[in-house]
């Protein structure tokens, strides 16, 4: 005959106990429910544990949402991947299933500016929050600004360790404006801690020819291309303007407007 420690548990009790264990219910207390408690009360507590651990879930999604620093709030549902060149080691459902996040690989979204870089990035950033990997948005030149502070705090290494604490690291904006050579190794810091540790996401107008115009020095370009490329995938985001076509001043872009006098304004 079984005695209370060997009774074999029923479905709702497994579940219940499932359920406290990730309220840290000392054990005690658990097999205190789990055994002496009516089927009406185990379903009850059941409920009540489950709503909350659906609330909790749903919370924690909205802080780490809310703490990537995206720009905005965008939807893969709203994205058109009509123009989109994807290679062939990583396809559209890969990259949707962020299995590269997974391999630890990085991608490179490559177009002109308006083909749709950064939504895809926030879009793809969004989705990994709300299935538990931690991100962060930052554009190339406020990551710079930000290493730079740091440094000058001397709290560089703090800031480079919450960095390597990331699963993604989304790099938008990358070749806008030119950066010095102490930029630049900075920037090559947080690119070589990232390599094989961790996925990155960098969305540029630039061909990697001209990375090294961008940091006026050709062997940090070339290290830092290294170690993009060799887990990287290169996604072409097309030369489609989506923003020009649904601008609101589409047909007017280009015309000189001029005053009465004559003269250009």
């Amino acid at each position: 005959m079984m005695n209370t420690t060997q009774k074999k548990q029923r479905p709702i009790e497994m579940e219940l106990e499932a359920q406290m264990r990730k309220f840290f219910f000392s054990r005690q207390s658990i097999v205190e429910a789990t055994e002496k408690g009516t089927p009406r009360q185990l379903e009850y507590l059941h409920r009540i544990l489950d709503g909350e651990l659906r609330l909790r879930a749903e919370a924690r999604k909205t802080r780490m949402v809310r703490g990537a620093g995206f720009p905005s709030i965008k939807s893969m549902d709203d994205y058109d991947f009509s123009h989109v060149t994807f290679p062939t080691l990583m396809g559209k459902e890969d990259v949707l299933s962020l299995q590269f996040i997974e391999q630890k690989h990085s991608l490179i979204f490559y177009g002109i500016c308006g083909s749709g870089k950064t939504m895809l990035s926030v879009a793809l950033g969004i989705i990994a929050c709300n299935k538990g990997y931690k991100v962060k948005f930052m554009t190339m030149n406020h990551l710079i600004a930000r290493l730079m502070k740091a440094r000058s705090e001397e709290l560089l290494e703090r800031f480079l360790l919450d960095l390597k604490k990331l699963d993604l690291l989304i790099i938008d904006e990358w070749g806008y404006c030119q950066i010095g050579r102490e930029e630049a190794q900075l920037l090559f810091r947080v690119i070589a801690d990232s390599y094989e540790t961790k996925s990155l996401i960098v969305t540029t107008n630039l061909p990697f020819s001209e990375w090294g115009k961008l940091m006026t020095d050709e062997q940090l370009a070339t290290a830092i291309i290294d170690r993009l490329v060799h887990y990287g995938h290169l996604i072409d985001t097309g030369n489609r303007d989506w923003r020009l076509e649904n601008s609101l001043m589409r047909g007017q872009v280009g015309k000189i407007v001029t005053n009465k006098g004559g003269d250009s304004m």
